[in-house]
């Protein structure tokens, strides 16, 4: 029973991760999706978009090592280094004052690679996904060295 089970699986598996790999294709950029997925974010009481998103995002990099702190800010689309990490902003938004207090934010973080002589080499995404300014924990960025987290979002 188990050997016929595991055998069915073996068969269905490839095929699903060869049709994801498929979609994932097909589908456009995360930036070119963020608008349509909050552009109906509207005030239930006045019928008003409750914030609009963001040109700019303020960071905040931690350096481990030396625990010193910088705060930076990132145009969305536009790549800045903090250490040997190239950030990039795709989207920001900030809920308005009479609002519950939040700054969101979706992060790319590549970690820049070098050859040993100086020479940059292909990096490593270590980060692509939502951070929370209120919550920095809950999608932190995972690197031995450097932290970053967002503090606000500007128009």
């Amino acid at each position: 029973m188990m050997r016929t089970l595991i055998a069915c699986l073996a068969l269905l598996v490839p095929a699903a991760v060869a049709e994801a790999q498929d979609l994932r294709q097909d589908d456009p950029p995360i930036a070119d999706r963020l608008d349509d997925i909050f552009g109906d974010d509207v005030d239930t009481n006045s019928g008003r978009p409750s914030s609009r998103p963001g040109r700019v995002v303020v960071l905040r990099g931690l350096d481990k090592v030396t625990a010193r702190t910088e705060d930076f800010e990132a145009v969305i689309g536009e790549a800045v280094t903090f250490g040997p990490l190239t950030i990039t902003a795709r989207y920001c938004r900030k809920r308005p004052p009479e609002e519950t207090p939040e700054t969101f934010v979706f992060l790319e973080v590549l970690d820049r690679r070098t050859d040993g002589f100086g020479t940059d080499i292909e990096g490593e995404m270590v980060f692509s996904g939502w951070m929370f300014a209120s919550n920095p924990a809950l999608s932190p960025l995972e690197h031995p060295v450097y932290d970053v987290w967002p503090i606000d979002c500007r128009s």
